[in-house]
């Protein structure tokens, strides 16, 4: 059901990652860790799958708060599955309308790492079925008592299986691996010691580790699926402009503004947060600077009469102009750190900066029409002429960091050129133009199945129609940095350039994406009179790789900053410490060599010998791989469509060629009438989930589902099956063998629970002269068309003969199923012996470390030049002696501890590989092939 149900084209990489990940009921967990760009969101969404349709639905994902939407919208658009993003706010108005346990919905639930972090103690009671990470190179020190993130989640999710999904599981050290491993399962290896004497330190053993890793890290290179993923390129733009110089005296006068010490208008509680929104927006456009100060006046002014402000001036701003909000979360945290005693209150001071803040205000109102404004028109052209050239569809995405800069940009565009080819996206998507959109969309849709029912959902699907269909420029806002696929669009405009790569990266991924068949056009504009905006640009053009080539900054590169907000951080300090142009080269020159030094692949040789198979069959086997699934897949396709057609047959018109049908007779009230069409296996990476006006058939579609139980349900009697293979269309060997013969066949469902719950279809058939049909052949019966007639009952030794055959397909079902558990018995013992030597290993390593240092003591004690110094190596000798001593008992202790819990860890896995089996007979025919 997961690969059929998925809405995306099937590569084999993606497959087998999948079945990687599902390969064993006994594996705590595993890491999918392809290098970026292979759609390991779709793996793991294959994974979700699965586990929804095995009615395991106590789901998790954790991931940054950036990429929450985009988990939500994949997962409903390309696998059908509910998903719900539970933040702060979503949290509350659960608890308010009485749901006790936010976390406990009938959809899979996705928090961002610091929240999930927060609801620990919510988290760890919920017998979760699995729980995905993503980005999981964040927890590569989730093993340290001092991070306290990580170790938050470790405990929330201990004993739950889990998947880690990350492009660099392995950074500078190899001890990130091991703190990987420990947040999948601490029985993979011993404790830190053990890893590092084995694997870290001179003469480690990488192939004995690499052995070990195999078990649960798997990782696909681009270069071994080019002939499956075609991919296009980044073409970076760059759009200089000089500002007037009015606009130089505006960004000089609040440079000085905001370098000022003990200000009123910045408090220092805020005051970096305060000043790296006051720089966005100055960068962004005088029309975002100018409102900004306008408050900022409003609020000085509140305080100047003896009130205290309403609300938080920071917050405020951020949520107004949209700026991204995990700032408030990263920043506000610093800023308390360096919240200074209150300094005694000073009216004069205080109207001078009311002053200053209004005069800025007005000096920012005066100058009208931006320089970068009317770069953006010559940009713009620029880019559709080589979109032009290149046959794509003439459509730009702007990106700004402000409201304010993107409904001056909307007004200025529609007076110049681009009436009525404009749309706004924004995080609320309130305006006039929206609703109207929004109600065209509502009524175009009414009969398709597309209206989710979630007003924002629909708003957000609305503008992005209209944006394909109709606009040619979207100006966007973050709010269309994450979960927003616009692969039709193949320009991206940063406007405004944010600090944060990370940010970036994920703007230009709406349209430089999987799906994508052009080349990705991106434009940044670069302020000539600006030596740090200047330094900003190389930086990320050149260390991060944002702009151009074929896969833009890979999770390598990204990786290795940890955090786009602390990267910012650092840039913010130039900002605001450097005046002179040499003060900012050295500064930037000084981040630069940081950063080298960050992202030089000195672990690059470990890496390839550890995470890289470059077996010669790799090719082949992905090839056989995705030829098997489509084979498979296509079965599936057919008998749901010929059971669909049976069960619907009075209530719908069936198009065979087209593979749609037109429901008027819908057999349940909460499935609507309308054209369905069968899923199609060459998949859709369009922005909705039904972009075409009919609803996508799948199994897990409700009519899906209620045709399934409809057939399960019908009566099966006794009957004859007359199978015509003359008039079968293709030729069928298997069954043409069997013309002109008859017998008998009985159908048994076989249900096997052990370490998890198996279930068997067993076909076993006899003809009339005795000899038996195996399974693959009375499967292929079933694919010829037939007719049925009343049949009696077979004789006794009739009967009896096909109860020996359907007794004997049971029996081999449960000597596979056995021999299937064993083996994944048989891997976890090996896990935990591996797991009890490394602790032995750790405890003898530890006593012949001590060896080592007597040895040195007694050479040191004998070349003792005077008599303290040979007294004090006495000393020391007697106190590693007695450590010594102690280490040989404890060792005894230790082997004895191992040995007890690895016993009783190997008797649990083994009371839990007891069987139970239940069989039914689900119907018996007489069979005849004419």
């Amino acid at each position: 059901m997961a690969l059929f149900d998925a809405s995306v084209d099937l590569n084999p990489h993606q497959i087998e990652a999948a079945m990687f990940a599902l390969q064993s009921p006994l594996a705590e967990g595993v890491i999918l860790a392809d290098e970026v760009g292979l759609g390991k969101t779709i793996e793991a969404g294959i994974v979700l799958c699965q586990k929804w349709a095995e009615r395991k639905r106590k789901l998790l994902i954790i991931c940054p708060a950036s990429i929450r939407q985009q988990w939500a919208a994949e997962l409903t658009e390309k696998f059908n599955l509910p998903a719900m993003v539970l933040d702060a706010k979503t949290y509350r108005a659960l608890k308010r309308d009485g749901h006790a346990w936010p976390l406990e919905q009938k959809a899979i639930v996705i928090l961002s790492y610091h929240y999930a972090a927060r609801l620990q103690d919510e988290l760890r009671p919920i017998a979760w079925d699995l729980v995905v990470v993503d980005e999981a190179h964040k927890l590569r020190n989730a093993y340290r008592p001092s991070n306290r993130i990580g170790q938050a989640l470790r405990w929330a999710t201990e004993g739950r299986k889990k998947l880690l999904l990350t492009a660099t599981p392995l950074q500078n050290s190899l001890m990130e691996l091991f703190g990987l491993s420990t947040f999948i399962d601490e029985n993979l290896f011993g404790d830190a010691n053990a890893f590092r004497s084995k694997y870290v330190n001179a003469g480690g053993n990488l192939d004995e580790l690499r052995f070990r890793l195999a078990d649960f890290c798997k990782r696909t290179l681009r270069k071994q699926v080019l002939e499956y993923v075609r991919y296009t390129e980044r073409k970076a733009i760059t759009q200089p402009f000089r500002p007037t110089d009015p606009e130089q005296a505006l960004y000089d006068g609040i440079s000085k503004f905001l370098q000022a010490e003990n200000s009123y208008a910045i408090p220092s509680r805020q005051r970096h947060l305060t000043a790296l929104i006051l720089r966005k927006l100055l960068a962004s456009s005088s029309h975002a600077i100018a409102g900004t100060l306008d408050t900022l006046g409003t609020r000085l002014g509140t305080i100047r009469d003896g009130n205290e402000p309403e609300t938080d001036w920071t917050e405020e701003i951020i949520t107004a102009e949209e700026i991204e909000e995990e700032l408030l979360d990263e920043w506000l945290d610093e800023d308390d750190e360096d919240d200074d005693a209150v300094e005694p209150f000073n009216p004069a001071k205080l109207r001078a900066e009311i002053e200053q803040v209004t005069a800025l205000a007005e000096q920012a109102r005066g100058i009208g029409t931006d320089t970068k404004t009317y770069a953006l028109l010559k940009a713009l052209d620029i880019g559709f002429a080589e979109q032009d050239r290149m046959g794509a569809l003439q459509k730009a995405l702007i990106f700004t960091e402000s409201r304010r800069t993107q409904n001056y940009l909307r007004a200025y565009l529609e007076a110049n050129g681009y009436a009525n080819q404009v749309v706004s996206f924004s995080g609320t998507n309130s305006s006039a133009q929206t609703q109207a959109i929004y109600e065209r969309w509502l009524k175009a849709n009414a009969e398709t199945g597309r209206i989710s029912g979630s007003k924002a959902i629909d708003i957000r699907s609305a503008l992005i129609d209209h944006f394909r269909d109709h606009a040619q420029i979207m100006i966007a806002t973050e709010a269309a940095s994450e979960g927003v696929n616009l692969q039709f669009c193949s320009m991206v405009i940063n406007y405004d350039l944010p600090w944060n790569p990370q940010r970036i990266e994920q703007r230009i991924g709406r349209c430089h994406r999987y799906g994508q068949t052009h080349d990705v056009i991106v434009i940044n504009f670069l302020n000539e009179r600006n030596q740090a905006d200047q330094r900003v640009h190389e930086l990320l053009r050149d260390k991060f790789s944002l702009f151009s080539g074929v896969f833009g900054a890979s999770d390598e590169v990204l990786g290795t900053i940890e955090s786009g907000v602390d990267f910012e951080k650092r840039i913010l300090a130039i900002y605001q410490d450097c005046r002179t142009p040499d003060a900012i080269d050295a500064a930037f020159k000084a981040l630069r060599d940081e950063l080298d030094e960050q992202i030089r692949a000195r672990m690059d040789d470990t890496r390839r010998a550890l995470l890289e198979h470059f077996d010669e069959d790799v090719h082949a086997r992905l090839k056989l791989r995705l030829e098997t699934t489509r084979a498979q897949l296509d079965q599936v396709g057919r008998k749901f469509w010929d059971v669909t057609r049976f069960i619907l047959n009075d209530a719908a018109d069936f198009d065979e060629n087209a593979l749609t049908f037109d429901l008027s007779e819908p057999p349940a009230d909460h499935i609507p009438k309308g054209r369905y069409h069968l899923i199609s296996r060459a998949g859709s990476d369009d922005a909705s989930p039904n972009p075409h006006g009919y609803f996508l058939y799948r199994l897990s579609h409700p009519l899906g589902e209620t045709v399934l139980d409809d057939a399960k349900g019908r009566p099966t009697p006794l009957a004859e099956l007359v199978f015509d293979v003359g008039t079968h269309p293709v030729r069928n060997a298997v069954v043409e063998g069997l013309k002109g013969r008859s017998g008998w066949l009985t159908l048994r469902r076989l249900i096997v629970t052990s370490f998890d719950t198996e279930e068997y279809l067993l076909l076993s058939g006899v003809d009339d002269r005795g000899a038996s049909l195996d399974q693959e052949v009375c499967e292929r019966l079933f694919s010829v068309g037939a007719i049925t007639r009343h049949a009696d009952a077979p004789s006794s030794i009739i009967a009896t003969r096909i109860e020996a055959g359907a007794q004997q397909a049971e029996k081999a079902a449960l000597n596979r199923s056995l021999e299937a558990n064993s083996q994944h018995f048989a891997a976890a013992r090996e896990k935990l012996e591996h797991w009890a030597e490394d602790k032995i290993y750790a405890a003898e390593r530890a006593l012949k470390d001590t060896k080592e240092q007597i040895k040195a003591m007694r050479r040191q004690s004998r070349s003792a030049a005077t008599l303290e110094e040979e007294h004090e190596a006495q000393r020391r000798l007697a106190e590693l002696e007695r450590k010594q001593r102690k280490q040989r008992q404890e060792i005894f202790a230790v082997e004895d501890d191992i040995a007890e819990r690895r016993d009783s860890l190997i008797a649990a896995l083994q009371k839990r590989m007891q069987r139970g089996q239940t069989s039914e007979t689900l119907f018996t025919i007489r069979w005849s092939v004419v």
